[in-house]
């Protein structure tokens, strides 16, 4: 059998073209070896180098000759070039290396080669866990210095040090490039692409989009979240008034064309957050994330402005102005709901959501709804800060009302200056509107006509081509069908300009700002936005033990103006009037009233229930005549107690149940009872017998419980009962 070294030598001696002078067999090459396969692995780290760099795959694949050399046949080399154009510094996606762990793992190799062994791995995790397995099946690891064995100490020693080598020379590369595009960027020349509204020109600089409608778009943006003030509202209108973004595809068969798309939240925060349109260049202000780098979103979150890399003012067209645009940072930061902002106004009936500022911690007041539908204001600095003392909350409806008196008499004086300013806004928004419809017309007109001349000046003889132009053609010109009758609906529901009839309605709205307020078209959403144009922010001081309330509105402009409202409380003692109103109760329970006549007393004479109920019942004076002594409490006779007759509390405490459960039962006719000829107070009958029934009945309708208790229902009747 010739050895590997007479194949080598008869092959130089014989001038086989395909052997190299420098190709040399090895010592390490054992008939076992021979007898399995040698892979040869072709891997480039990208698309490009596969194109442009074709010299250094043409030595990979030429590298299988070295097998020759080492004695294998052609049959036995297996070439594996499955992650041309991929990169090595990880194993994911890269099927080509799967399928040749996979060969070694079923001891199919005898040797694998490659012409650099940064070929293989640019990972050292990955190459020492690549060689270690080479090492356990027995696999050679050839390159273009030597040949290594993976049980042999030094090989394993130079195998682990070409790959620390080869990750090394991956960072210092990415360090080399990273470094050359902040060069670049720190001049602001970088563009990898541009936002909605830009082009980047042949000479790679960057200026407005050439279309004209796409500009005014853009500008309409930036001028309707002037006034809407949500990404959310402007999302809404923008779909209410069928006006497209103009998007130029990076990618695909529509790439660098104009392409008018539906509008999306993501894209308009994205062009309300983006510097550029402020004029100013910027880079890093999305870091890559580390633990997401392989993914396709692998970026993070957004930066805070001082942590960008580079931020250039005044280096590209600008659509807004750099004020404008921190304006709109902070509008879209006091959007959300949080504690530190005061949210967006949304449909709720608070009037100052978000605008509450508690004037004993000087934390915002949360706005809480009840299943009623009221709204009450409450701070929850107890709860956050762990604290014994509680900041006390207020009904929202007593604190609206003030504010909405204040603002109608702040709006009244410029009512004129109003109705003007409407009128004018309500023009130069139709005649917007009507323009971009006229860009749309305009545009549809030149599509179809275009597709009409290409469709003429095809060769008629030529079906295929002319069915598809005239079949284009027919689309256009739906198209165009179809956005002029949207056009003639909108001129039909909204002329551009104002009738006089609308005119007059304004000025009668803006000259009667209440009626306008109050008017069931206009929302709390609406009302809530009136509020934040003229109102920063309001403090209310709760006093616990109090119905008085102080209220601080801080104005728009560094006003502030004090005032004083009345909250609805629970208890007596916390009306401000308590004094006089139980002294009036005295002095006229005194003369000999009965209870009817004194509650009528005190409501003519202005006298009010706690919690704003409205006027005083009698069960309101009876309680309170009870509280001074001036009438006996019912409940404190026993002598009104007969045989085996028990009060109502006295009894649910015998059962050991709920007050209110007896009470339901005596109205449904389960339980005897009666009532007190003054206080009403219920008084049950239960002798031996009904005190077990009862008890059965109790124990039988708790929750989970059997409740087949229909014959426990009915009570036993009293003696002397009919």
């Amino acid at each position: 059998m010739k050895t590997a070294e007479h194949i080598a030598g008869s092959q130089l001696a014989s001038g086989d073209s395909h052997v190299a002078l420098n190709r040399v067999s090895s010592s390490k090459v054992f008939p076992a070896h021979l007898e399995k396969l040698a892979i040869v692995y072709v891997r480039q780290s990208s698309q490009r180098q596969v194109l442009e760099h074709r010299e250094s795959t043409a030595r990979q694949y030429a590298f299988a000759d070295q097998a020759v050399v080492f004695g294998w046949s052609r049959e036995r080399i297996l070439t594996i070039d499955d992650d041309l154009g991929k990169s090595g510094r990880t194993t994911e996606g890269r099927s080509g290396f799967q399928r040749l762990i996979a060969e070694v793992t079923l001891n199919h190799v005898g040797m694998v080669l490659g012409l650099e062994l940064s070929r293989l791995a640019r990972s050292s995790k990955d190459w020492h866990a690549f060689f270690e397995m080479c090492a356990i099946y027995g696999v050679l690891i050839a390159d273009e210095d030597g040949v290594y064995d993976g049980n042999d100490p030094n090989d394993r020693l130079l195998l682990g040090l070409k790959g620390i080598m080869s990750e090394m020379e991956l960072h210092l590369m990415h360090n080399r490039l990273e470094r050359g595009l902040v060069h670049k960027a720190q001049r602001g020349e970088l563009f990898f692409s541009v936002p909605v509204g830009y082009v980047i020109l042949p000479d790679g600089k960057v200026d407005f989009d050439p279309d004209e409608q796409a500009r005014e778009v853009m500008r309409l943006i930036f001028d309707k979240f002037d006034e809407l003030g949500t990404i959310y509202g402007l999302f809404r209108w923008l779909i209410r008034n069928a006006i497209r973004l103009p998007i130029r595809p990076l990618s695909g068969a529509k790439k660098g064309q104009l392409d008018w798309r539906r509008p999306s939240i993501p894209t308009l925060a994205n062009v309300l957050n983006h510097p550029i349109y402020a004029g100013a260049y910027s880079f890093g202000r999305r870091p890559i994330d580390r633990r997401r780098q392989f993914s396709k979103r692998h970026y993070g979150p957004l930066l805070p402005m001082e942590e960008w890399k580079v931020l250039l003012k005044d280096r590209l067209p600008a659509y807004i102005t750099w004020e404008r645009y921190l304006n709109n940072l902070r509008q879209i930061k006091q959007n959300r709901n949080r504690f530190d902002s005061s949210g967006a106004p949304r449909n709720g009936v608070a009037l100052l959501s978000g605008l509450v500022v508690c004037g004993d911690c000087g934390r915002r007041m949360r706005t809480l709804y009840h299943t009623h539908g009221k709204a009450q204001y409450n701070c929850n600095s107890r709860l956050i800060r762990a604290t014994d003392f509680p900041c006390h909350g207020v009904a929202a409806r007593v604190v609206d009302e003030l504010i909405a008196q204040q603002v109608l008499r702040a709006l009244e004086p410029a009512a004129v200056e109003l109705s003007i300013q409407a009128q004018s806004d309500a023009e130069q928004e139709r005649k917007r509107l009507d323009k971009h419809w006229q860009q749309r017309r305009q545009r549809a007109r030149y599509d179809a006509e275009l597709a009409e001349r290409r469709y003429q000046a095809v060769d008629p003889e030529n079906r295929l081509v002319a069915a598809t132009l005239e079949k284009r053609w027919e689309e256009l010109l739906g198209q165009e069908r179809q956005i002029q009758e949207e056009y003639d609906r909108f001129v039909r529901q909204t002329s551009p300009n104002l009738t006089a009839e609308e005119r007059a309605r304004m000025v009668a709205l803006a000259s009667d700002i209440p009626a306008l307020w109050n008017d069931p078209n206009t929302t709390n959403v609406d009302r809530k936005q009136i509020v934040r144009c003229l109102v920063d922010r309001t403090t209310v001081h709760v006093k616990p033990d109090s119905e008085l309330t102080a209220v601080t509105i801080h104005w728009a402009g560094g006003y502030e103006s004090h005032h004083e409202i009345v909250r609805p409380v629970r208890k007596y003692e916390h009306l401000r009037d308590v004094e006089p109103l139980m002294n009036r109760i005295r002095e006229l329970r005194e003369t000999g009233q009965p209870v009817k006549k004194i509650a009528k007393q005190l409501n003519a004479e202005g006298f009010h229930a706690p919690l704003h109920r409205g006027q005083i019942k009698v069960f309101m004076v009876t309680e309170l005549l009870k509280r001074q002594g001036l009438i006996p409490d019912e409940r404190s006779r026993n002598n009104l107690l007969g045989p085996h007759e028990w009060w109502l509390s006295d009894l649910a405490r015998e059962l050991k149940t709920g007050p209110w459960k007896l009470q339901g039962w005596v109205n449904r006719g389960w339980v005897q009872g009666r009532q007190t000829p003054v206080q009403k107070c219920w008084i049950l009958w239960a002798d031996g017998n009904e005190m077990r029934r009862l008890r059965k009945l109790i124990a039988q309708s708790q929750p989970g419980k059997n409740r087949r208790a229909s014959t426990l229902k009915t009570p036993k009747k009293r003696p002397g009962q009919g």
